[in-house]
């Protein structure tokens, strides 16, 4: 028995309508909702950290996560990984535009990597990286995936994990 059921919301005098179907037994499994916005967002080209120390954020993600260190627009610095980045402010010296209340320790990211994470694992204890919890299960935005947790030097909780099963390319 599927249940079918519809939502729709009216924004900035737009109406958005979300369908989904659930199968009651697997009602605790992630639900997706598909929307009529006309606008439809492909992926994250980069996201902005603020930190405490460009330099001390750029030797960890490189050194323990394999980023690449990337100059651009003069002297602004980046880590970049896959087809994204991550832009580095400097707490106190943000560009403009910025977050509202830019804070150096308040992200929480979720990194794919396909390296095992035996393998990652022992390579953050090498690095001197305590692991705050896992290997875990968790859900991710495709699919199961197995999860590490552990903290920047700003303290931002990095979970590093790997997809349980080969995602299918739905294109």
């Amino acid at each position: 028995m599927l249940l079918c059921f519809e939502i729709t919301l009216q924004v900035c005098s737009l109406s958005f309508s979300f369908h989904s179907l659930v199968v009651p037994s697997q009602a605790h499994r992630f639900v997706r909702f598909k929307s009529k916005s006309p606008v439809k967002v492909s992926h994250v080209d980069h996201l902005v950290l603020t930190v405490k120390s460009i330099p001390k954020t750029i030797n960890f993600y490189t050194s323990v996560l394999g980023m690449e260190e990337v100059t651009f627009k003069g002297n602004r610095k980046a880590l970049s990984f896959g087809q994204q980045k991550f832009n580095l402010h400097q707490l106190g010296q943000e560009f403009e535009p910025k977050a509202k209340q830019p804070t150096a320790g308040s992200a929480d990211l979720c990194l794919i990597t396909t390296t095992p994470l035996t393998a990652v694992a022992a390579h953050l204890k090498m690095c001197g990286v305590e692991i705050e919890e896992g290997p875990v299960e968790r859900s991710g935005a495709v699919g199961a995936i197995t999860s590490l947790y552990f903290r920047d030097p700003d303290s931002n909780l990095i979970e590093v994990s790997n997809y349980n099963q080969p995602i299918k390319d739905s294109s």
